[in-house]
Formats: C-alpha cells, structure tokens, sequence
C-alpha cells in the first residue's frame, strides 16, 4: 500500500507533510490547467511561478508509514485503498507524474518541495 495526495492539495501545497516524511517521496507538481474533463494536466515545467499546483507522492518509493497524512491539514492524503470514490484517478495520477519524473527532474522537483519553493 502507498499514500497519494488528492485535490484538497491544489494551491495549498503545505509542507507539513514533507517535513513528516522520512524517505523523501513527495515531489512538487506545477500545474498548467487546474481542471480537465478527466483529471489534472500538469504542466511538465521546472519552474514554480503562480502557485498553482500541489504536492504528490511517488508510490514506488512510500514506505506507507502514514506520517504524511497526519499532518496534511486539508486531508488531501489518503492509503490508496482508502481514497474515496470521487477522488479515486488521484491514484494513477499520482503515479503517473511522479514516475515521469527522472534524473535532474526529478532531483529538481524534490528540492524545490523539500527547499519550501512553493
């Protein structure tokens, strides 16, 4: 089981989850276009300028330790058998972006999470 961030998150982007984290899987995700007919675009851009955006877990690397949604304070995280009907794409999106983030990007994205760049 894994943690995923849900769209409670979208502009929040709070670091008490980062901070909780002891393995340094939550990566920021800059957004492009807030809402789409079946989920979120991300933007694909390193730079992090209009606050639009929000944090994800990558579910490769979450221990399922549940530090991060204690502290989340807009209950944007849940296990990923626990995530409700409406917010269950959150899954795979959460997958999915953090999956495509490799090397440079990839360190980039978790600095900037982790550095309080939001």
């Amino acid at each position: 089981m894994a943690y995923l961030v849900t769209e409670p998150c979208i502009g929040t982007c709070d670091q008490s989850c980062i901070r909780a984290c002891p393995v340094g899987c939550i990566y920021l995700a800059p957004l492009a276009v807030k809402f789409a007919s079946l989920g979120i675009i991300f933007a694909g851009a390193d730079d992090w300028s209009d606050g639009l955006g929000m944090l994800m877990i990558n579910p490769d690397e979450c221990t399922s330790c549940g530090a991060c949604e204690t502290e989340c304070p807009v209950e944007a995280i849940y296990e990923d058998c626990s995530v409700p009907e409406e917010l269950q794409h959150w899954i795979a999106l959460n997958a999915r972006y953090t999956r495509s983030l490799t090397g440079e990007r990839k360190e980039k994205h978790r600095r900037l999470a982790n550095d309080g760049q939001l």
